[in-house]
């Protein structure tokens, strides 16, 4: 088995926010990190449901997800704006890794993530909304982000220095 690698980036679609997150690979690689590329559209993660939840538990696929997560101690998030907010695979995947065991935040509580966003709509509604969301779990969210748009592509230096600064900060042992 391989060692995890440094830096786990999480596509949240499979268009633009896909190819934005192979981009933050590939920056954190030029960086000497190692680092892989999540796209959650391929999992077989069921839509959050409290009553499936109650009926049928935790899917199989949520324990595997977590722990592939929970090796990687750092995160970039690459999601599209969805109706002005977080995209549906994605608040669904955070839902179900929240409620697999006694503490929701466990996952999160102290991880260093940065997002990042290739939007038609803009971006910066998701971008607020996944702010919100990951520092209430608990995480180290960087303080730069990054929106994209088809008039407004990522810049490079961009996307270099948001690494940058996510590598510099160690996750909290708590």
């Amino acid at each position: 088995m391989s060692p995890a690698p440094d830096v786990l980036v999480i596509a949240a679609s499979s268009g633009e926010n896909l190819k934005l997150a192979d981009r933050f690979g590939a920056a954190a690689r030029q960086q000497g990190l190692s680092a892989e590329v999540l796209d959650l559209t391929t999992l077989d993660l069921p839509l959050y449901n409290p009553r499936l939840h109650a009926a049928a538990g935790v899917p199989a696929s949520v324990p595997a997800l977590s722990r592939r997560m929970a090796a990687v101690p750092r995160w970039v998030i690459c999601a599209p704006e969805y109706n002005g907010s977080i995209p549906p695979v994605l608040t669904s995947a955070i839902a179900w890794l929240s409620v697999q065991g006694d503490d929701f935040r466990l996952l999160f509580n102290g991880r260093p993530i940065a997002i990042a966003s290739h939007s038609g709509g803009g971006g910066v509604e998701v971008l607020t909304a996944l702010r919100i969301q990951l520092a209430h779990l608990g995480a180290h969210v960087v303080g730069r982000q990054l929106v994209a748009t088809r008039a407004r592509p990522a810049a490079d230096d961009s996307i270099d220095d948001i690494v940058a600064r996510l590598a510099q900060l160690q996750p909290l042992q708590l």
